[in-house]
Parts: structure tokens; sequence; C-alpha cells
């Protein structure tokens, strides 16, 4: 093959499972972010079985994988310790029609583990959590605005969020004109919004940190913005949760939200999300108040007692095992490698590394320095080919220093290739078909 060829790398199995997903399932994955538009043409591999940091598709190729579970699976796939809690109490029931003991113990250990947060709600996803959070703000404040963090990509399916978004069909404008949008970072902007807004927004919802670190004073000054205009500020710690700290970025940066929620890496993969926050807030959608009752969070799954058993499970592992410090190390050593990886070949300027060493993105730019969903095409087809399915470089504590090495490898190769496109002033050759598509679009 001529240096203008792809990688003889088929995946004739996947492709057939790929066409049946879209036959039965609208999108053919049950999550945006794991369809196949988001992979090279013909080259989105379907998931056989996974252990560790290493996943198996059904055509038999072993994948070094980064970005698990869309950052869920923090620790590893079947990770021993978690899977061992979660058999134990599979053989003692798994729902009942009264609370089980298991959802005290659960509640007790993740105060412990978020000591900010006074009482907690669990349930089975994050977009219940935050819009139980929404929906707990609005009837706090009386106030119906939500304002969002328009810098962070998602925060719930449902419509209050759902509607800002390009894929806005099915939700009414009258919805959408209640959620405004602020800019990270920017604290007199913010300020703008509230003061054009003032006393219509319930909440601030943001992510307190994403692919940079939270300017200095910053979420100590929306902490004190949100005092000043009587609307509550909301943490989504959906990632930062355990991923920044054990006890998410309010327990590092010190700043404490009245409400947050968690998801994601609580769980390792098994379906367990929670409301945390202020007493004085949750109690609303409790019994011993006095008040108007809110309609929190009520779930028939949300206290399966195996996903709680996992929770716990994470919970002691990230604090007895040093988790959230290994994620950082590796992280930074994938960091490292890619970069000078890239610089050797020429394209440091082009595929960049960004983010906390614990949950790296990568960039893959043009010859103008735009982002490029056909170079990101480019360097995706062969990551793939050569053993490693990463859409992100977000790392599990699985991985080994033997795995970051084949990865830095790997993407050496990938560089090679990105700089012949540069230098031919077109990816188009080395695509193999369609480019990759971002998930936020009006149109398929």
């Amino acid at each position: 093959m001529n240096d203008r060829d792809t990688p003889e790398f088929a995946l004739p199995r996947s492709r057939a499972a790929n066409e049946r997903l879209h036959a039965l399932v609208p999108g053919g994955a049950h999550t945006y972010a794991k369809g196949d538009d988001q992979y090279p043409e013909d080259l989105a591999p379907v998931i056989s079985h996974g252990r560790g940091a290493h996943v198996w598709d059904v055509d038999g190729n072993r994948y070094v994988e980064y970005g698990s579970g869309l950052r869920s699976v923090s620790l590893g796939h079947a990770h021993p310790r978690v899977t061992e809690a979660v058999r134990r109490e599979i053989d003692r029931g798994g729902n009942f029609v009264r609370p089980s003991v298991v959802e005290v113990e659960a509640a007790e250990r993740f105060l412990a583990t978020v000591p900010t947060a006074e009482m907690v709600k669990f349930a089975k996803n994050g977009s219940d959590a935050t819009t139980a959070a929404v929906r707990l703000a609005r009837a706090a404040t009386g106030r119906r605005r939500v304002a969002i963090c328009a810098d962070h990509p998602f925060f719930s399916t449902d419509d209050w969020f759902i509607g800002t978004t390009p894929m806005s069909a099915g939700i009414p404008d009258e919805v959408n004109e209640l959620t405004v949008t602020f800019p990270y970072g920017d604290l007199a902007a913010t300020e703008e919004i509230l003061s054009r807004y003032r006393d219509e927004v319930a909440c601030l919802i943001l992510e307190p940190a994403t692919h940079s670190e939270p300017p200095p004073g910053y979420l100590a000054g929306l902490r004190q913005l949100a005092d000043r205009y009587g609307c509550v500020l909301v943490f989504d710690e959906m990632i930062t949760g355990f991923r920044w700290s054990e006890a998410g970025a309010q327990g590092l940066y010190g700043v404490v939200p009245d409400l947050s929620t968690f998801g994601k890496a609580l769980g390792n993969g098994f379906a367990v999300s929670a409301l945390a926050g202020r007493r004085e807030l949750m109690e609303r959608g409790g019994l011993r108040h006095s008040g108007d009752r809110v309609f929190l969070l009520s779930t028939t799954h949300g206290a399966e007692t195996h996903s709680l058993a996992a929770a716990m499970a994470v919970q002691a592992a990230y604090a007895e095992e040093g988790v959230t410090a290994r994620l950082h190390a590796l992280g930074e050593r994938l960091a490292a490698g890619v970069r000078e990886a890239a610089a050797g070949m020429g394209v440091g300027d082009h595929v960049v590394v960004r983010g906390r060493a614990s949950n790296l993105v990568f960039a893959t730019l043009d010859g103008n320095g735009q982002p490029s969903q056909e170079y990101r095409t480019l360097f995706l087809r062969r990551l793939l080919a050569g053993g490693v399915l990463a859409p992100s470089f977000v790392v599990s504590s699985a991985l080994s220093e033997a795995d970051i090495d084949h990865t830095v490898d790997v993407v050496a190769q990938a560089c090679a290739v990105y700089r012949k496109a540069l230098d031919a002033g077109d990816p188009g050759p080395w695509l193999g078909g369609r480019p990759v598509k971002p998930v936020f679009r009006r149109l398929v």
C-alpha cells in the first residue's frame, strides 16, 4: 500500500452489529456520544467485553480504552472490589417495598466522602439529579429562570437544557426562553446576567472545572454573586466528582455550593447518581418541613441495592488505594508522551492535549489552527488500527505504564500521517469515508 492509503483494518462483525442496532435502536446507540457517527466510517467497534483498561470488540480485536463508559469507569472494567460488592447484594435482593438498610449506609458513606453536603438523595442518571436541583432551586426561590454555563457541553436530557442546543426539536420556545447562559470564568458577565434578570434567576448551574482550571477567585466570586442576588449555586460534579478529589471540585477548591450533583465515577459503570446539598434546601423534598412539598426525586430503581453497593465500594477504593493520585500520575505520563510524539512529528500545534491530567481531551486542528472533524477522523482511524480506542484521553486507574507507552507509540504513528495530510493541504485521502460529526447538530 502507498502512504496515502489507510491501514488494512476492517471490522465486518462490528459493521453488521451496527446495522442491526440502527434497525432497532434510534441512532444505533443508547447514548448519542456512543453513536457510530462519532467514529470513522465502518470503524465503530461494537464491544464484546472488557477487563481493566482493555476492551474486546465482536471482531476479536483488543483495544486500550480511554474515556471508559463516558468517563464513568474510572477504576477499570470488572473491578474486583466493585463486582464482589455487587454480587453480594444481588444475592440479598435488589429492590423492596421499603428502604433497604443499604440506603442509609450508602448515604452515610457519601456524606462522609463529600462533607460539604448535609443531605443526599440517589438516582440512576445525571439528568434526573440536575433537573431535580433546578426544580428545587425554583421552588426555594419562587423564580423561573435558570442560568447555565454556556461553555460546558451537557447538563441534562431534559427540556430546560436540551432546548439550548441545536437538537431542540420538540421543545417549546416558551421553555427555551426560561434558560439563559453565562460564560465560564467571567464574573462581570455573570453579574450582568443576574442584574438584567434581577429577581428572576433561580440558580446558577455549572461544572466547577472542566478542561481548564477555574481562574483564581472565580468559584468564590460565583458564591458571592449567588448570595448577593439570592439564587442557588449548583455545581454539576458528574465529571469532577472523584476525578478532581474524592470530595469533588468543591473539596479541592474549598468553595461550597448550595447543591451539587454526582454520577459517572460514583458507580464505576453501575447506574447511580446523587443530588446533595444544604439541609435547608434538600429537606424541601422531604417530610420534615412546613412549606409546599417539592417532588424532588422519586424513582423506582434509584436505590437498587447493588448500585449503592457499587458506589460504596468505589468510594472505599478511592480512599484506600489513592485512586485520584494514580489517575493524575497516569494522565501526566500520557499527556507528556502525546505532546512529545506530536512535536516530534511536527504537528505539536495541531494535535493538542488539554485538561486536567485525570480528564484529558485532545483537539485536532487543521492547517489554520481551527478544529477539524476531518483531521479528527484521520487521527481516530489510525488510533483504532493501532489498538487504541480513544474518543478522549480520559484515563482509568487500571491502565499500566505499558498501556500508556503503547498509546504514545500509536499516537506517533498517527501524527506521522497527520503531518503528510497537512503537507498535502487535504486530509481527504486518509479518511476512508465521511468525517466524524459533532453530537449536537440540527440535521442528521
